[in-house]
């Protein structure tokens, strides 16, 4: 009888919600957005540093250590990371439904666990609450589930350089104004 007549699944706004798993549903992958002029911002900024370097091998006639880059379609994808659905019962029993962003360990959450979790709303229209924070309050650990963001996506060596144009840049201008 329950399959012909589903339990209807609340979207609670917390911020905080306590009560017991019911369920883990199946993982997905989803996308971060990226931006676009962020990353020409720092793309740009990099391919200063990489166009100095360039002159100076030139000039040395060494050969460019350019080593392995990402393209352009490469970075605007954006990295994926798992969705994992949350179905649990709150203290007057209410079936809610929230998403944990990133991994967990597979044994952090079991149903009929005691869990207080922490959730905000996200940006997208019709989509579950983020989890924050679980506090497991029948095992004591305290959980944090941690996505990518577009800075772990571009990674430092693609920052540093960036940095490092950002400085050339500012020398420059400096330089010009100063002149």
């Amino acid at each position: 009888m329950d399959e012909l007549f589903p339990e209807r699944v609340a979207w609670r706004p917390g911020p905080v919600i306590t009560g017991h798993v019911v369920r883990l549903l199946e993982g997905y992958s989803r996308e971060v957005r990226i931006k676009q002029p962020v990353l020409v911002a720092v793309l740009g900024t990099a391919a200063v540093v990489r166009l100095v370097l360039l002159l100076l091998a030139s000039v040395l006639r060494a050969g460019a250590g350019g080593g392995a880059r990402r393209r352009w379609k490469e970075l605007r994808k954006g990295p994926e990371f798992l969705v994992t659905p949350l179905r649990l019962r709150d203290g007057s029993g209410v079936l809610c439904e929230m998403e944990i962003h990133g991994h967990l360990p597979q044994s952090a959450l079991e149903p009929a666990d005691h869990v207080q979790v922490t959730v905000r709303s996200q940006q997208a229209v019709g989509l579950a609450p983020r989890v924050e924070r679980i506090v497991n309050l029948t095992t004591g650990q305290l959980l944090t589930p941690r996505t990518p963001t577009l800075w772990s996506h571009l990674g430092p060596a693609l920052l540093l350089q960036a940095g490092i144009g950002l400085l050339l840049i500012g020398a420059f201008v400096a330089w010009l104004v100063l002149r």
